[in-house]
């Protein structure tokens, strides 16, 4: 789609950029918005960190499985406490299930770990444990759109979105907010990393990265008729003839399309170059390790590297959009597998961040749209929960080897500091140094924000 020139400009434009690479891509960009702003805003204070890896897990991994230690289940196994007597999505009666899982401690702060994180458990002296989480609803589309809009609707601008138009970019060749995830794209697609009512360079650039060939990366990103200096004169000519048009008739959407095919240009030469991991040592692609995710831990950490403001890396496995509500039929096949999948990456870019010196200004952000309850679901799973689940913080001005907050003896129920989605994003706003109720955008006769008219910033876990 292009902007709204009149129609002989638009079959002007359709002739001179048909077939050639820059163009290409900038239509790609336009079309699905994905053109990050280059400027640099104010923060409202000093920030603690300058840039945000989301680790998303959607399908809601169980807490009690993996973080959230709780030895009184197999106490009472098979029974159904009082407190435990809630309704959840499927509305169970099931009695409480063990986790098929040992957990040991590790770190100087003691924390309890299962043993399907094995590589992660090595870190928990670097990482802030948030048990206290709890959301609005117990269905996957909603809550994903919450924990990523901070709304049950795919009407908001995400997280991502709402970071890069409070503080821009801090690279002018790539785009501020990038999302992957491999094989499927996470439920809610677009919703999850777009701009909503925001203006469209601030929506973010999703890539799918199952084949992690640099040409695979972003459609258009080799000319096989120009060359590059060709290329330059061709956008050259075309920012001319825009800047007449604007002259003679001011139009935004132009001047939008005009920083889209610049910033298209300069991502044929930036985009290989970030995503091309061949570059990195083999001491470093060891540690990450070989699992499709662990390739997207090393994209997000060269991405922050480059400038990127904030990465959003979804997991799904075997194309399956929610790969953690496999949870409903086996906890034990099903988080084994996962956690597998994804534990030496994660543990992998933690230690990377650090030794590069990157963790202290990176906020890390791992979690799913809600947990799992302590009841069994059949003979080997458990349904969803969220009234009490677990997410984790490192880096980033987040004090690290401590547990914030608590479920109850079960691990059903927040009942300690409990923390809402809308309190956990005025927090990562916070340690960016934004003040969420300042980020505001006015639409449709109102000022929106992303913690809606919620939130607080949550004090106790900040370094």
């Amino acid at each position: 789609m292009y902007p709204r020139y009149p129609k002989s400009r638009r079959e002007m434009l359709s002739r001179i950029g048909a077939g050639f690479g820059t163009l290409g891509l900038a239509s790609v960009l336009a079309d699905q918005n994905l053109l990050a702003d280059p400027a640099l805003a104010v923060p409202h204070f000093a920030p603690k960190a300058k840039r945000v890896i989301q680790l998303f897990m959607p399908g809601g991994p169980s807490q009690v499985d993996t973080f959230d230690y709780k030895p009184a289940i197999a106490e009472h196994a098979g029974k159904r406490p009082e407190s435990v007597d809630r309704k959840s999505l499927r509305n169970t009666k099931n009695g409480l299930m063990p986790s098929p899982f040992g957990f040991k401690q590790y770190g100087q702060c003691g924390k309890w770990v299962s043993d399907i994180f094995p590589k992660v458990a090595e870190c928990v002296d670097d990482i802030c444990f948030i048990h206290s989480m709890h959301t609005d609803i117990p269905e996957h589309a909603g809550a994903i759109l919450m924990m990523n809009l901070g709304s049950l609707q795919p009407n908001r601008p995400s997280l991502g979105s709402w970071l890069v138009y409070g503080l821009g970019s801090e690279n002018e060749d790539l785009p501020g907010f990038i999302a992957m995830s491999p094989h499927a794209q996470p439920r809610g697609t677009l919703a999850n990393w777009g701009n909503a009512f925001l203006p469209g360079s601030y929506a973010g650039t999703y890539i799918n990265i199952h084949q992690m060939r640099v040409e695979s990366v972003l459609k258009n990103l080799k000319n096989s008729k120009w060359n590059p200096d060709q290329q330059r004169q061709q956008v050259d000519l075309l920012e001319r003839l825009n800047r007449l048009h604007i002259e003679q008739q001011p139009d935004p959407q132009l001047e939008t399309s005009l920083k889209t095919m610049e910033m298209a240009f300069r991502m044929q030469m930036a985009v290989p170059e970030a995503f091309d991991t061949q570059q990195e040592t083999a001491a470093t692609l060891e540690m990450y390790g070989p699992s499709e995710y662990a390739k997207g831990c090393l994209l997000a950490r060269r991405l922050i590297e480059r400038g990127v403001r904030c990465v959003q890396l979804s997991h799904s496995i075997d194309g399956y959009d929610i790969a953690w509500d496999t949870g409903h039929d086996d906890i034990v096949g099903g988080h084994k597998r996962l956690a597998e999948a994804c534990d030496q990456g994660i543990a992998a870019l933690l230690k990377d961040l650090k030794q590069r010196g990157l963790l202290d200004e990176t906020l890390v952000l791992w979690g799913g749209e809600f947990g799992r309850a302590p009841t069994s679901e059949g003979q080997k799973g458990r349904d969803h929960d969220h009234y009490g689940f677990t997410v984790w913080m490192a880096g980033g001005g987040v004090r690290g080897g401590m547990s914030f907050g608590a479920t109850d003896e079960f691990g059903l129920s927040a009942i300690e500091d409990r923390v809402h989605v809308h309190d956990l994003h005025a927090t990562i706003l916070h340690l960016m140094g934004i003040d969420h109720e300042r980020l505001t955008y006015r639409h449709s006769g109102r000022d929106y924000r992303l913690t809606d008219v919620s939130g607080k910033v949550v004090r106790g876990i900040l370094a």
